[in-house]
């Protein structure tokens, strides 16, 4: 079973209708963590999207002093095409280590819903106080990586979608509302993005007494800032915040760039 704490990891990392391109556009995303300034993680994605479709092969591992008491590193791959507001994933795949375990996640989707799911190794049966995923909940989904790229008819529309998201285990909403628009800055993009608090909503997939997750459902503040990818009508993280038990974890784009 994936622990919290590494879930919340590797979502901060990969923390990630208009026309959309004409030609296939390619991108190179990388992110930094952090947490009381210090940073914990770091990722990078290279994605290639057009009109129909799109394939994204991200790297991440935690750095710094995160290193010294959990080290988890992996790589995730996921492709997919387009609904109205979201990328809708056909494959998702992440391999990672967290200390010394090795751990996959596969999940198969077919028009949106979940077909199989695959964690090795498997979670435990008859986990005490366990909410589990409905069949329902298992529809109009797409995984964590997908559901950060938001397609939308213009930047003030960004902040009107809701990510829904199944990561092999916690299936959970982040309701967007709008916030501001501002000037944003990495490198590869100079321009506007529109930041948007978002309300996490869990569904199923976790233990009902978490913490964690009661944190972040009930108390967190959580903020998402994003920016276009190019002339895809796509819409990207390019940093985002998040208060937690222990702190505010902050994601930070270093690179946003449109590459050859």
């Amino acid at each position: 079973m994936q622990t919290v704490k590494a879930r919340i990891l590797l979502a901060a990392t990969a923390i990630a209708c208009a026309a959309p391109a004409a030609r296939a556009e390619s991108f190179r995303v990388d992110y930094s963590v952090s947490l009381y300034g210090l940073n914990i993680a770091r990722s990078s994605f290279s994605s290639r999207i057009d009109a129909d479709s799109f394939h994204i092969d991200g790297r991440l591992a935690s750095a710094g002093v995160a290193k010294i008491f959990d080290s988890t590193k992996g790589t995730a791959t996921v492709s997919g095409g387009f609904g109205a507001d979201t990328a809708s994933a056909n494959r998702y795949l992440i391999n990672y280590t967290s200390g010394d375990k090795k751990k996959k996640t596969e999940v198969a989707f077919s028009n949106g819903r979940v077909t199989s799911t695959e964690n090795v190794p498997p979670p435990r049966a008859n986990r005490k106080n366990w909410i589990d995923v409905s069949e329902s909940d298992l529809a109009s989904v797409t995984d964590p990586l997908s559901a950060t790229m938001v397609r939308a008819a213009s930047l003030n529309d960004v902040c009107t979608k809701t990510m829904k998201f199944y990561d092999g285990e916690l299936r959970a909403d982040l309701k967007l509302s709008f916030v501001k628009t501002e000037a944003v800055e990495a490198k590869g993009y100079s321009g506007q993005g529109v930041t948007c608090s978002a309300r996490f909503i869990p569904l199923g997939g976790y233990r009902g007494t978490n913490k964690s997750i009661a944190f972040l459902k009930n108390r967190s503040k959580i903020l998402i800032t994003f920016a276009p990818l190019g002339g895809t009508g796509v819409y990207a993280p390019i940093k985002a915040s998040a208060t937690t038990e222990i702190g505010t974890v902050v994601v930070t784009a270093g690179r946003f760039e449109t590459v050859q």
